[in-house]
């Protein structure tokens, strides 16, 4: 059984923490930063896997291009 954490974790609740790193990459997209950028500055600060980052990086970026669409 997983122990409840404050935050949404990829074991206990997976959808909720992809949700939560796609909501982190929009706000690096606003904040117009790179790919590279925003993957590096995710693995620093909030300890998100690269390859989790860019998976949902890629599925941010489709999501805002079918809104502006």
């Amino acid at each position: 059984m997983y122990l409840k954490h404050p935050l949404p974790c990829l074991h206990c609740q997976p959808h909720d923490y992809i949700r939560m790193v796609q909501h982190m990459i929009e706000r690096c997209l606003l904040l117009q930063m790179s790919r590279d950028d925003c993957v590096k500055a995710l693995a620093k600060y909030a300890k998100i896997e690269p390859i989790i980052s860019l998976t949902a990086y890629a599925d941010a970026l489709i999501c805002s291009l079918e809104r502006v669409a």
